[in-house]
């Protein structure tokens, strides 16, 4: 069940005991290859392809709203072709969002997220709307959900606009993907472990994308995408019995 899909009596009826999907992409930068909406593009595909897979199972109703196309990516506006929210904007209208959710009647809601610049934002809302609307408020980096490439045994590291992502498009949207950059040293690149590190002078040094987008792949991308909706499929399944 889609939310602007749908009239209000629909929606008042469905959300008292229904399960609201609220994906939160970001319109930001990715390189000289990827488009600016590689954040919105992919984290929706990846939730309209879950609760495909989750909703014959599922024992509540599920209800995808827009996606929050606009994030928190501050951090990218040196590059040009960014639209950011600041960190305090941006939690607001999450806030604001499941506010919304909550006086329409809804008691649930599960924030999927496709951006890493949102994660605190996302993290500090769950908790917050938790509390101030009595809300069962679950949330998920949607590359989080399974600890392994598909067919593979390695982790799987995302990156910005890097092989991972890179391939996702190829998979999605390969008329959007444009001439990828070359191999360079990825021990430039290399995250320190345990670390999590902020700094523009990094992102400057690496031209705003990480690891290597020539080795990306459409075949790459579809199992990758597959993956990640059918982790997300099971984990709502399981929210919608415990939330």
């Amino acid at each position: 069940m889609r939310w602007h899909g749908s009239t209000r009596e629909r929606l008042i009826e469905a959300l008292p005991e229904g399960m609201v999907i609220l994906p939160v992409g970001a319109i930001e930068q990715h390189g000289p290859h990827l488009p600016t909406g590689t954040d919105t593009l992919i984290v929706q595909a990846v939730v309209e392809a879950a609760v495909a897979q989750a909703a014959e199972r599922c024992p509540r109703q599920l209800i995808i709203t827009p996606p929050v196309a606009f994030g928190s990516s501050d951090h990218h506006l040196p590059f040009g072709g960014t639209l950011s929210l600041t960190f305090e904007t941006f939690t607001q209208v999450l806030l604001d969002i499941v506010r919304s959710i909550a006086m329409g009647g809804g008691r649930r809601v599960v924030l999927v997220n496709g951006h890493a610049g949102n994660k605190g934002p996302c993290h500090s809302v769950a908790e917050a709307a938790a509390i101030r609307f009595d809300l069962s408020v679950g949330y998920a980096d949607y590359w989080d959900l399974f600890p392994a490439e598909a067919g593979g045994n390695s982790p799987l590291v995302p990156g910005h606009a890097g092989v991972f992502e890179t391939a996702m498009l190829l998979a999605l949207r390969e008329e959007l993907v444009e001439e990828r950059p070359g191999a360079r040293a990825v021990s430039e690149l290399q995250a320190m472990t345990g670390i999590t590190l902020h700094s523009r002078e990094r992102w400057r040094r690496i031209d705003g994308f990480t690891d290597e987008p020539g080795r990306a792949s459409a075949e790459k991308g579809r199992r990758w995408l597959d993956a990640c909706a059918a982790a997300l499929a099971d984990r709502l399944l399981l929210l919608s019995k415990t939330l």
